[in-house]
C-alpha cells in the first residue's frame, strides 16, 4: 500500500553530539572535506556517497550508533574541533571585513537557480553553478550577501535513456524536510509566509526556506502551500517548466516575492538590510518594480524611485543570444500588473516601457526581461571579456548612435570555487611541497608510469603527508589559524604557486590515479544505466572492459542546445573511429548531458551520440552518461586528461567548465570562445580553428572545425600525451600540465571573481546607492525629464580647426590642432552637457577605431543666436589615417557613464571641415 504523504522522522541528537546538527545544516561541508569526513565517521555503512547530504545521514543513523558515538572520547574531540572551525568561520574576520570603509553593508543576489551542491538539486547547468560557486567564494571571503531563489520540488529533472538512446525526464519529488534547509519562522513559530496579487482577487503565496551557505544565507520561495489554489501549488514546480504565464509567475515571485522574502529575513535577524541588489540574469528582473513600489510609499514618485533603485542595482547577463532572453507577450504582463494585480498604483504603462524593444529590429509586442533588467541597473555585465563584447553588440540598440565600445555593459569573467571543484587527491599533492623542482625524473618514493595502453594500474605514492586527508578547510579552508580574515588557499592565488616545484613522476601519477578512478565511476554509471535501458546482468558483462586507465581520456559534458555542437565529434565517424581504435596511442571519450525536455532536436543530437557509443567496436572506448550532474562532474572533472569544448563561436558566453578541469590538471581543447577566448596560451591546451566568416553557412562551418579538431587531436594531442622519456613519463604533456595549475589555475578562481564584482560592481553601486537619496533622487528625475525634453534642440552647428600647429602645413606626429566648435543647447546649459572630441585612426568608411576622448571647454557666453562656442587642442598622437568628430552628451555627476541616458547628438555632412576625414 502506498503512503498518502511522506515525511521525514529526525533523529534527537545526544548532549555531546548537538555539534553535528549545525555542521550539517551548513552548507559548509559540501566544500570541506574534514566535516565531509567527520559524516563518513557517523555512518560506517557508507550512505554519504560524494554529493551525499549529512542531514539525509543523521535521519537515517541508528540511535545506537548515536550512542556509541556519544561515548567515543576520539570522534566527539574531532567533533568539537570541526564545531570550534566552523565558529571561527562563520564569525570571524575575513578579506572584506579587512578592506577600507565605504563597502556595502548587504548585497542582495538573485539567481533563478542555484548549484550548491547535488544534495540540493535546484539547479539546470551552468548558471545555477556559477551561482552556487559566487556565494561559496562571497562566503569565503567574508562579502555580506542575502542569495535569493525559488524552492522548486521536483528541481530539474533527472535523465535516463530509452533502449534505442531516446533521452527520458524524470521529475521525483523533492522533499524539504530531507533536504538541508529550513523553515523561516516569524517569533511567535508559524511559518513565514509573503503573498502576490494577482487578477480577479486570487493571491500566489510562498512560504521562505533557508539554506546556509557557509556564511550566506540562501532564501528559497515555495508556493506549495495549503492557502493557495491548485495552479498556485504548482508555480515552484519545476525549475524552466511550464507555459508562458507560469514562467511569468516564477519570474514575479521570484522578484517581487524575493525582495519581501529578503524584508522579512532582515526583520527577523537583524540583517543590514541590502544597499546593493545583484540581478543573475533577467528571470529576477522585476525586483526593480518591487523596490520601486517600496519608494512610492516612502514619497517618491516613479521616476524619482527608478533612478533611486538603477543606482544600487548590479546586472549580469549571461546569454550571447536574444533567444536565450525570456520575453513575454505584453498583454499578458499588463495584465498582472496595476489596480487588479501587483504594484497597485504603479501605472502598467510604464512597467511595459521598462521591457519594451523600442530599437531597430525590435519586437514591440514582446516584453523583454533582459532589456528590463538593463534600463533597471546603472551597471551591467557580461561574463567574460569577448561575451561582454557580444552583449554590447547585441544590446547597443538601447544606446542609439553610440558605437558599441560605449555601450555602458562591462565584463567580469566567470570563475569556479577551487575547493568545490579540485580532488582531494590534488590537494594533497600541492600540499606535499616537495623540495626538488620537478622538471623532470621521479621524487623518492614514486614510480614512473606505464608508456602506452593497457599498462599496470599505478597508485599514487609520495605525493601527500602521513595521515592528510586532503581537507581543504580546517585550517586549510579558512587560509589561516588565526583570524586573518584571508580566503581560503585553494580559492586564492598563492594556493597554485607550489604547482611549479610538483615532480614530473608524481604529476603523472596523480592524472593516473584520477583517470583510473573515473573509469571505475564510468562503468559502475554505464551499469546502472543499461540496466535502467532493459538490459539483462547477462548482457552486460562487456562492461568491465570499458575505458583503460593508461589511455587518453577526453571529456564533454554540457547542456545540449545546438550551438553546444555536441555531435560535432561524430562528423567523420571513421575517422573518430580510427582514432578511438588506433593500436598504439588510442584515445577514450567520455561524454554526458542534458537536453532541455521542449528541445527535441538536442534530444536527437543526444540520441545520435548514444547510438554511436552504443556499437559494439567502439562502446568501450566512448561512453555516454546520462543524468549529468554536480555528483558525477566532481569525477568526471578531475578524471579527464583533454577538456573539449567545440560550441559555434560566440554564443558560449563563459563556459565554466573547462574551468573546473584546469584545476585538476586536465588540459582544454576548445574553439576561441567564452574565457578560452580569453586566457588561452599553447601553454595551456589547444584551440580549436573556428570558421565563422558570414559567407561560411552553418553546414560548411561544421565540416571544415570538425577536420581541424580531428586534426589536432591526431598530429598535437595524442602525440604528446605518449611521446615518452626514457623514464617512461610524456614530460611536455606533464609540463602542460604544471602550467595549467601554476599559470591558469590563479585566473579562473571563483575568489578573483567576487573580489572583481565587490570592487569594480558593488562598492561603486553602494556610493551611488547612498548618494541618491529622496531629495537627489527627485532632482535626477526631474533632470533627465528637462534634458530629453530638451534634446531635440541640441545640435553641433560648426566644427573648425585653427591655430594648428604643424610644419609646413601637414599634420605630422606630435602636431597640434585647436578645435572650434559652434552648438545649440537650446534650453540646456553648459552645466548639462559635455562637449567633446573624439579621434583615432580610421578605416576606408571612416570610422574611428581605438578613439580618444578629450573634452572641450565652453569660451564665453552664448552669442545673440543662443549658439555656445567651445575650444580644446586636438593632440595627432597616430600616425596614418587619421580622423575626429565631435559630439555633445549629457552630463551629470550621479551619471555613471556619458552614454547612460543613451543621448547625444553629433555633426551633419554641412557642420564644417571638421565634421570628416581630416587628413589621409
Amino acid at each position: 500500500m502506498k503512503a498518502i504523504r511522506r515525511f521525514t522522522v529526525r533523529p534527537v541528537l545526544p548532549e555531546p553530539l548537538l555539534p553535528l546538527g549545525e555542521l550539517a545544516r551548513n552548507l559548509r561541508w559540501s566544500w570541506h572535506a574534514g566535516t565531509r569526513d567527520l559524516f563518513r565517521r557517523v555512518d560506517p555503512d557508507g550512505r554519504l556517497p560524494a554529493g551525499g547530504d549529512p542531514v539525509q545521514v543523521l535521519g537515517s543513523v541508528s540511535a545506537a550508533r548515536l550512542a556509541e558515538l556519544a561515548a567515543d572520547p576520539d570522534f566527539l574531540h574531532a567533533l568539537t574541533e570541526a564545531a570550534a572551525d566552523l565558529d571561527t568561520y562563520l564569525r570571524g574576520p575575513r578579506w572584506y571585513q579587512e578592506q577600507p570603509a565605504g563597502l556595502p553593508a548587504a548585497i542582495g543576489y538573485f539567481s533563478p537557480e542555484f548549484g550548491v551542491t547535488a544534495a540540493l538539486p535546484q539547479y539546470s547547468g551552468g548558471l545555477g553553478i556559477l551561482a552556487g560557486d559566487h556565494l561559496k567564494a562571497a562566503s569565503d571571503l567574508g562579502v555580506p550577501l542575502i542569495a535569493v531563489g525559488l524552492l522548486y520540488r521536483h528541481g530539474y529533472f533527472r535523465q535516463s535513456l530509452s533502449r534505442d538512446g531516446w533521452q527520458q525526464e524524470h521529475y521525483p519529488v523533492l522533499d524539504p524536510d530531507e533536504l538541508p534547509v529550513s523553515l523561516l519562522r516569524e517569533r511567535d513559530g508559524s511559518p513565514c509566509q509573503i503573498s502576490l496579487t494577482l487578477p480577479g482577487g486570487r493571491s500566489l503565496r510562498a512560504h521562505i526556506w533557508q539554506a546556509r551557505v557557509g556564511r550566506v544565507p540562501l532564501l528559497m520561495l515555495d508556493s506549495d502551500v495549503e492557502e493557495n489554489e491548485p495552479g498556485e501549488r504548482g508555480v515552484t514546480d519545476r525549475l524552466y517548466g511550464g507555459g508562458s504565464e507560469h514562467r511569468l509567475l516564477q519570474e514575479m515571485l521570484l522578484g517581487i516575492g524575493g525582495v519581501r522574502a529578503l524584508r522579512t529575513y532582515c526583520r527577523l535577524t537583524g540583517h543590514p538590510d541590502p544597499e546593493v541588489f545583484h540581478t543573475n540574469e533577467g528571470h529576477a528582473g522585476f525586483l526593480g518594480l518591487e523596490r520601486i513600489r517600496e519608494l512610492a510609499g516612502a514619497g517618491l514618485d516613479f521616476d524619482a524611485g527608478l533612478e533611486a533603485v538603477r543606482a544600487g542595482t548590479v546586472f549580469t547577463t549571461h546569454t550571447p543570444v536574444p533567444a536565450g532572453i525570456d520575453r513575454f507577450d505584453r498583454e499578458l504582463v499588463a495584465r498582472h500588473f496595476g489596480d487588479d494585480g501587483e504594484l497597485p498604483g504603479v501605472d502598467p504603462v510604464r512597467v511595459l516601457q521598462l521591457g519594451t524593444e523600442s530599437y531597430p529590429g525590435g519586437e514591440p509586442n514582446l516584453f523583454n526581461m533582459a532589456v528590463m533588467g538593463l534600463r533597471l541597473a546603472q551597471r551591467a555585465n557580461g561574463v567574460s571579456t569577448l561575451h561582454g563584447a557580444v552583449s554590447r553588440e547585441m544590446f547597443a540598440g538601447l544606446w542609439p548612435g553610440f558605437d558599441p565600445d560605449e555601450v555602458p555593459i562591462t565584463s567580469i569573467t566567470n570563475g569556479v570555487h577551487a575547493p568545490t571543484w579540485v580532488a582531494p587527491e590534488v590537494t594533497r599533492l600541492g600540499s606535499a611541497r616537495p623540495a626538488a623542482a620537478g622538471t623532470g625524473g621521479a621524487s623518492a618514493g614514486t614510480g614512473g608510469a606505464a608508456a602506452g595502453p593497457g599498462g599496470p594500474t599505478g597508485q599514487v605514492r609520495g605525493v601527500g603527508h602521513t595521515g592528510d586527508t586532503g581537507d581543504t578547510g580546517h585550517t586549510g579552508d579558512t587560509g589561516h589559524t588565526g583570524d586573518t580574515g584571508q580566503a581560503g588557499p585553494l580559492d586564492g592565488p598563492e594556493a597554485w604557486d607550489d604547482a611549479a616545484r610538483i615532480t614530473d613522476a608524481d604529476i603523472w601519477e596523480l592524472r593516473r590515479t584520477l583517470r583510473e578512478q573515473l573509469v571505475g565511476e564510468v562503468r559502475t554509471r554505464l551499469h546502472a544505466s543499461w540496466r535502467g535501458r532493459g538490459a539483462s546482468e547477462a548482457e552486460l558483462g562487456w562492461i568491465e572492459g570499458v575505458l583503460d586507465p593508461s589511455v587518453l581520456t577526453i571529456g564533454f559534458a554540457r547542456r545540449v542546445p545546438s550551438y553546444k555542437r555536441l555531435t560535432l565529434m561524430l562528423r567523420d565517424r571513421d575517422r573518430l573511429t580510427d582514432l578511438l581504435l588506433h593500436p598504439t596511442r588510442p584515445i577514450q571519450i567520455v561524454v554526458a548531458g542534458k537536453a532541455h525536455p521542449a528541445d527535441d532536436g538536442g534530444k536527437r543530437l543526444v540520441q545520435e551520440l548514444v547510438r554511436f557509443a552504443d556499437d559494439p567496436r567502439v562502446r568501450h572506448r566512448i561512453v555516454f552518461l546520462p543524468d549529468y550532474g554536480m555528483a558525477m562532474a566532481e569525477r568526471l572533472y578531475p578524471g579527464c586528461d583533454v577538456w573539449l569544448n567545440n560550441p559555434l563561436r560566440p554564443l558560449e558566453a563563459c563556459g565554466t567548465s573547462g574551468m573546473k578541469a584546469a584545476l585538476n590538471g586536465c588540459l582544454n581543447l576548445s574553439v576561441l570562445d567564452g574565457w578560452w577566448d580569453e586566457w588561452f596560451e599553447p601553454d595551456f591546451g589547444w584551440a580549436i580553428p573556428t570558421a565563422d566568416g558570414s559567407g561560411t553557412d552553418e553546414d560548411r562551418r561544421d565540416e571544415l572545425e570538425s577536420a581541424a579538431l580531428y586534426e589536432l587531436i591526431e598530429d598535437r594531442v595524442v602525440p604528446r600525451f605518449y611521446d615518452r622519456d626514457s623514464a617512461g613519463l610524456p614530460e611536455r604533456w606533464v609540463g602542460m600540465v604544471r602550467s595549467t595549475l601554476a599559470t591558469l589555475g590563479p585566473k579562473v578562481l571563483a575568489g578573483r571573481m567576487v573580489r572583481e564584482y565587490v570592487e569594480r560592481l558593488y562598492a561603486p553601486a553602494a556610493l551611488a546607492h547612498r548618494a541618491l537619496g529622496p531629495g537627489p533622487a527627485r532632482e535626477l528625475a526631474d533632470w533627465k525629464a528637462r534634458v530629453r525634453a530638451a534634446w531635440p534642440d541640441v545640435h553641433v552647428d560648426h566644427v573648425e580647426a585653427v591655430a594648428a600647429t604643424t610644419p609646413n602645413g601637414t599634420a605630422e606626429l606630435g602636431s597640434t590642432l585647436e578645435l572650434r566648435v559652434q552648438v545649440a543647447l537650446g534650453a540646456l546649459r553648459p552645466d548639462d552637457v559635455e562637449v567633446q572630441a573624439v579621434s583615432g585612426r580610421v578605416d576606408a568608411q571612416d570610422r574611428i577605431a581605438q578613439a580618444r576622448t578629450v573634452a572641450l571647454k565652453p569660451a564665453g557666453g552664448p552669442d545673440l543666436e543662443g549658439h555656445w562656442l567651445y575650444e580644446g587642442p586636438l593632440a595627432l598622437d597616430r600616425t596614418g589615417p587619421y580622423g575626429y568628430t565631435v559630439r555633445i552628451l549629457p552630463a551629470h555627476q550621479l551619471l555613471a557613464t556619458g552614454a547612460e541616458m543613451g543621448l547625444l547628438a553629433l555633426p551633419t555632412v554641412a557642420t564644417g571641415e571638421g565634421a570628416g576625414v581630416l587628413l589621409r
